[in-house]
């Protein structure tokens, strides 16, 4: 559906991206996610018109786009910023680009409702002005805007970045469902690792303009190609051969020249010692998350992250002692080349 083959791209002499290479499937939700200035929203820019490439190109079904126009290109854009006019109803944002290509009444009204609809806008929330609605509402719009042209891609910038903590995790199932409904080829760029990881089909991970990895959530989390990805999404406590070998976790893999991981909820523990559970260690701080505990476990001089999930009779405290359970196909290894 989407390819990108060779793509660099400046600004001046300053190279911003230097060369991507990979393929976003027909319907597929892909998301560009990395830290601040990695090169993901200039990829995505890319992809819908701002910029031009100053090498390669950027092909769609097979034919080139990469000199075709921004309005010829059959991508909506959703913005962070959501980039509606602030004077007009919500009904005339979604309509605006159907009225400059002055389709019928008739098809405008039919195709407004339809997307208000899907997009669960009230008639009533249609009505008002963009400024008189949350921000929620106006994320709703936009997508919706972004849609009303029948779209072949849907881009979307970093959409959720300017709303509260507990509406961004309610829209993010809303988004996910709008674009399984429409079926259509979604790009997303986002910086938060959580929203990537529930959304996408696959995600693409930048630093500093280059591609580190390209897989789905479960790829990207759990076999983290690279020690930047590994760090990057969620947590994980390292490790080094020298704590590696008084743990007594032995691989043939495992040399010392690497540099080594695990993720918190890999580190199990218990009061009784079992067949998993098998190392002593002691317990030096805990936080409490509501249903999960956060504890600190010192075990044979390393300190180790592990997530508990709480409940009334499966309670720890600072200073207890308790049985850790580390297994080797959970520990990820690196060559030593980058620092901490």
């Amino acid at each position: 559906m989407i390819t990108f083959k060779n793509v660099e791209i400046r600004y001046g002499d300053f190279v911003a991206v230097p060369e991507l290479n990979f393929e976003v499937e027909e319907g597929e939700f892909f998301t560009l996610l990395g830290p601040s200035g990695c090169g993901k929203t200039t990829t995505l820019r890319a992809l819908a018109g701002f910029l031009k490439p100053s090498r390669g190109s950027i092909e769609v079904d097979g034919i080139d786009i990469t000199d075709i126009p921004i309005d010829e290109r059959q991508v909506g854009m959703v913005f962070q910023s959501y980039a509606l006019f602030p004077t007009m109803s919500a009904y005339d944002n979604i309509a605006f680009g159907l009225k400059v290509e002055k389709k019928s009444k008739d098809y405008i009204e039919k195709r407004v409702m339809d997307l208000a609809s899907m997009v669960d806008l009230t008639t009533e929330q249609l009505e008002k002005n963009i400024s008189n609605l949350s921000g929620g509402q106006q994320q709703r719009v936009a997508i919706a805007r972004a849609l009303a042209k029948k779209p072949k891609i849907l881009v979307m910038d970093e959409p959720l970045s300017n709303l509260d903590a507990k509406l961004r995790k309610s829209l993010r199932k809303d988004i996910k469902e709008f674009q399984k409904a429409f079926g259509i080829t979604t790009v997303y760029v986002t910086h938060d690792q959580e929203e990537a990881l529930m959304l996408s089909d696959r995600i693409a991970v930048f630093n500093d303009g280059k591609i580190e990895q390209i897989g789905n959530s479960e790829q990207i989390y759990n076999e983290s190609a690279t020690e930047f990805v590994c760090k990057f999404i969620g947590e994980a406590n390292k490790l080094t051969i020298e704590e590696i070998e008084k743990l007594s976790i032995h691989s043939d893999t495992f040399r010392e020249n690497k540099t080594f991981y695990i993720r918190p909820e890999k580190v199990s523990f218990s009061r009784m010692r079992n067949e998993v559970n098998n190392r002593l260690g002691t317990i030096i701080s805990k936080e409490f998350y509501g249903m999960y505990g956060y504890y600190q476990i010192e075990l044979e001089g390393a300190k180790l992250v592990s997530f508990q999930r709480e409940s009334k009779t499966e309670q720890h405290q600072i200073g207890e002692k308790v049985f850790v359970g580390l297994q080797k196909e959970n520990i990820l290894s690196y060559e030593s080349k980058e620092e901490s």
